[in-house]
């Protein structure tokens, strides 16, 4: 059995055990016991074990900003495009997959295979370009979930000075942010994570280490799949992939990538399942809303959509971004990549379009019998 194989399993059967572990939870507050273990140490752990172990070369700076022009980019298109999977225009679940649909998450699904097939040296490639797409679900998708929250709620009215004030104030209390801050500091001081005494650097890499495990159960236990949701998120991120391979191609045309690993690095690294971290900083927008009778019944997100999304990613990434590796050298040819791209968005689109021009048919048909 490949490691590959293997490391999907390892997904799987987690995800699993916290479906299977779904019956045992008696009440919400364990669940949400559980989340704050992720975001309020496992996440914030990791987050800081993975800048304070960045050496950055400025010959390759160019990764982390083409990662974050990728998830600008798929925003824009998520914002437009969307609305062909059923999602209402400026609706909790168009806000969720804004989010969610632009964001990676590469330690999980994109970089243990990067290793397995690649190497270490190009691991430090993906683990740069992770860079860009960290300032992305950490800060910026920060900044637009809690732009979203104050619009969907009419708050617009309050000035551009109070509106920064309260998003600094808000960033500063999330203990995710609070370790960037921190591990900026000690990075402009030339301190690692070896730096630090050891009873301390040893605590933070086992605070660390709860991470993947915790999020793969949690999502067993919180996904609550429904048919025709699922329906909605499988489409949605078939068209996912199917852009991604597109930018991909389209990158690997017109770029000269110095080695085949490099040209492979550049179609898996954006197939990665979609992030934790939109998720987690639209929990807190919910955790807003629940303080204040007068928002409650007004969610901003659809968190159901979200975890249920995240926990068909994972797997759906992991399993595509094994297909890549399996096929040899066919991804290192742009128009192959450009081909399969161009087919999984027909593929996700077609059965729209089909309803659509079947719907328009039938109603010729019976303005014409009338």
């Amino acid at each position: 059995m490949s490691i590959a194989f293997q490391k999907t399993l390892t997904l799987i059967v987690l995800i699993g055990l916290g479906i299977f572990l779904k019956g045992k939870i008696i009440n919400e507050d364990q669940v949400k016991g559980i989340k704050s273990i992720i975001l309020d140490i496992a996440l914030p752990a990791m987050i800081f074990v993975a800048l304070l172990k960045i050496d950055i070369n400025p010959d390759l700076l160019i990764l982390p900003i083409l990662a974050i022009g990728f998830n600008l980019l798929m925003m824009v298109t998520t914002k437009y495009l969307m609305p062909w999977f059923g999602a209402e225009t400026d609706s909790p679940a168009m806000r969720t997959m804004i989010l969610l649909i632009p964001s990676l998450a590469p330690g999980l699904t994109c970089f243990p295979f990067v290793v397995a097939y690649l190497g270490d040296d190009v691991l430090a490639w993906a683990a740069l370009s992770d860079i860009g797409n960290k300032l992305f679900v950490l800060i910026f998708a920060y900044l637009v979930a809690m732009s979203m929250f104050y619009k969907h709620h009419g708050m617009n009215k309050q000035s551009n000075v109070q509106k920064v004030k309260q998003l600094l104030l808000a960033m500063v209390k999330e203990p995710i942010n609070l370790v960037i801050i921190i591990a900026v500091i000690l990075l402009s001081f030339g301190l690692r994570i070896e730096s630090l005494p050891t009873f301390m650097s040893e605590s933070i890499l086992m605070m660390k280490d709860m991470m993947t495990p915790l999020v793969l159960l949690f999502i067993g236990i919180a996904v609550i799949l429904k048919w025709d949701q699922l329906k909605m998120i499988t489409s949605m991120l078939v068209f996912r992939a199917g852009v991604t391979f597109l930018l991909s191609g389209l990158l690997i045309m017109l770029l000269p990538l110095p080695t085949e690993a490099a040209v492979l690095l550049a179609v898996v690294f954006p197939q990665s399942a979609v992030s934790f971290w939109p998720f987690a900083h639209m929990s807190a927008v919910r955790k807003l809303e629940l303080e204040q009778d007068k928002l409650k019944k007004t969610p901003t997100f659809d968190l159901e959509l979200g975890i249920n999304l995240l926990a068909v990613s994972m797997p759906f990434s992991t399993l595509l971004i094994v297909g890549v590796f399996s096929s040899g050298t066919y991804f290192t040819n742009y128009l192959n990549v450009l081909l399969i791209g161009s087919i999984l968005v027909v593929a996700s689109l077609l059965p729209k379009l089909l309803k659509k021009v079947l719907a328009s048919d039938l109603s010729f048909s019976n303005a014409t019998s009338e």
